[in-house]
């Protein structure tokens, strides 16, 4: 999310922090391990996410995926938190996914229990699609992909609120996704598509092509 004035954020920085009114979306950290624990010891959690977590040791697991992830350029996770309360856990958003080919990427999240009801998911969400579109504008990217089960009502709205369109029906792959999907987009902003070709070729060849869209 560029900001007048502002120096353009690396997605690769390590410090990379997004601030959006009042909450603050930081990358995941070791000390982050018991509130992770805590938050997918929740029915809502085990119902409607595929990768579950238990027990320290996967914890520890998932909490090294995210790290990879952003040393790869595949996977930026990100944990939200309220500004000033950094320690406290609300949820999760992450963009991954990233298809050089198609110029697209996949975005998700999930909240905690004590954070639900509060327009966290879709306040955090619109703060990681600002940014994915304007971290990765110079790459091409040009669309972001939602994805829910059928079932999951609430997704769909949140979804909605943030600008992700319905677009498409996907079929169900038991045994892990035993009903048909929903496939939302949000297409990225007329300003960030009318980036010179030139600039956007250079861009994607920095740091050997790390998570460019081009």
């Amino acid at each position: 999310m560029d900001h007048e004035g502002e120096a353009r954020m690396e997605p690769y920085d390590g410090s990379a922090v997004i601030d959006s009114g009042d909450l603050r979306l930081r990358r995941w950290r070791a000390e982050d391990l018991p509130a992770l624990l805590r938050a997918y010891d929740d029915p809502a959690m085990r119902r409607w996410l595929a990768i579950q977590v238990s027990g320290a040791d996967g914890a520890a697991d998932w909490l090294e995926a995210q790290r990879r992830g952003w040393v790869a350029g595949t996977r930026y996770g990100f944990a939200v938190t309220e500004s000033g309360r950094e320690g406290e856990l609300l949820g999760n958003v992450v963009l991954k996914g990233l298809d050089p080919l198609n110029d697209s990427a996949e975005v998700g999240y999930w909240t905690t229990a004590p954070a639900r009801g509060r327009g966290v998911a879709s306040r955090a969400l619109t703060a990681l699609t600002d940014w994915a579109f304007a971290t990765f504008a110079e790459q091409g990217m040009k669309r972001l992909e939602l994805l829910h089960q059928v079932d999951n009502t609430a997704s769909c709205r949140v979804a909605e609120k943030c600008g992700y369109a319905m677009a498409r029906v996907i079929p169900a792959l038991p045994p892990d996704y035993p009903l048909d999907g929903h496939v939302h987009v949000r297409e990225a902003p007329a300003a960030t598509l009318s980036r010179p070709v030139g600039r956007r070729a250079e861009a994607a060849g920095r740091d050997g092509g790390r998570a460019s869209l081009r």
